[in-house]
């Protein structure tokens, strides 16, 4: 990635008057130790739990989608040390049709209820509101953010925003791998190892059966070469079914191993789990995660987690409790349509 050397100060209008307080564009990699720092700061506060690296943020940075990084990353300082950052982007939410400009941003715990959160938001509101005028005018449009419950000032400063709840999800453990199920697969599937040239083949068999969820948006060749990068990715640890030649369903399992040795924990993940139309309501995902959970097992792990949103159609939420996990963190997406 290109790093412009020079720094790109902007006008923030509503700025709070701190002595020494600036606000700037992404320069390029040389901040991401900057961003990193923020981060850091911010999940210790907030009890968000996460272990992010600088090449987490360069992998991530390099692939992302409708995001200018040189305009749409906006960087606050005070006399020249990093304080907080936001970033911005735009995507077409294809199941309620309608075009979500989203930001969000890390404030660092020392500096915040002093008014630069605010002032970030609402200048981000008016670069959206700049990009949305270039788009064609037949979506309705909305601003988005995000926040976990923990996150009390954040989530203080979109409701005061006028930022509305549209959808829960819940972080959910499953606090033992005892007592494991033992459930069959369905009928004439079995379950394969993964090799590489089925990646491509299970990314879009994947692909095809989170299109029935909630904010689905069509993925673009930029975030299948994100999901590669990711260090989580870790295909020898999939369930994947098969029925013939056709993937049936899966659950994407991984460890993040530098998550659990900064946590002092032994914890794997049951996510991506998802089954195609034509193989639903046979008890395949059930079969999948039971699977997993005795894979994990055998890999040392003494608990698995998960995500999940609340209002899925699919009865996920019940299906996540039945195999014994429970839910610990809520996530709130808010809403606030543009123009009002």
């Amino acid at each position: 990635m290109e790093t412009i050397t020079k720094r790109i100060y902007i006008e923030v209008p509503e700025a709070p008057a701190i002595p020494g307080l600036n606000f700037r564009l992404f320069q390029g990699e040389v901040d991401y130790p900057y961003l990193l720092a923020v981060r850091n700061a911010s999940k210790i506060a907030d009890q968000v739990e996460r272990a992010d690296t600088v090449e987490d943020i360069r992998k991530n940075y390099a692939h992302l989608v409708n995001c200018d990084l040189y305009r749409d990353v906006v960087i606050a300082e005070v006399l020249d040390v990093v304080v907080g950052y936001s970033r911005l982007y735009w995507y077409i939410d294809e199941t309620s049709n309608v075009r979500i400009y989203c930001s969000f941003g890390f404030i660092h715990p020392e500096w915040r209820k002093k008014g630069i959160g605010r002032a970030m938001l609402h200048y981000n509101q008016a670069a959206m509101h700049k990009i949305a005028a270039q788009h064609p005018g037949d979506l309705e449009r909305w601003y988005e953010s995000y926040s976990q419950d923990t996150e009390i000032e954040n989530e203080s400063l979109l409701e005061k925003e006028n930022y509305k709840p549209v959808r829960h999800s819940f972080s959910m453990v499953r606090p033992d791998l005892e007592n494991i199920p033992d459930l069959l697969l369905p009928e004439g599937l079995e379950v394969r190892p993964v090799k590489p040239e089925h990646h491509r083949i299970i990314w879009n068999a994947s692909q095809e059966a989170f299109r029935d969820t909630w904010d689905y948006v069509t993925p673009t060749e930029e975030d299948y070469k994100r999901e590669l990068e990711n260090r989580n990715y870790q295909p020898e640890l999939w369930q994947v079914a098969w029925d013939g030649n056709a993937v049936a369903g899966m659950v994407q399992n991984y460890i993040d191993y530098q998550e659990n040795t900064e946590y002092h924990r032994l914890m794997g993940y049951t996510e991506g789990i998802c089954t195609r139309r034509a193989w639903r309501k046979r008890g395949l995902a059930r079969a999948l995660i039971a699977r997993s959970l005795c894979l994990l097992k055998e890999k040392g792990m003494q608990e698995a987690a998960l995500g999940v949103d609340t209002q899925n159609l699919s009865g996920a939420l019940r299906l996540y409790e039945a195999m014994g996990f429970k839910p610990v963190w809520r996530w709130t997406i808010y809403r606030k349509k543009m123009d009002e």
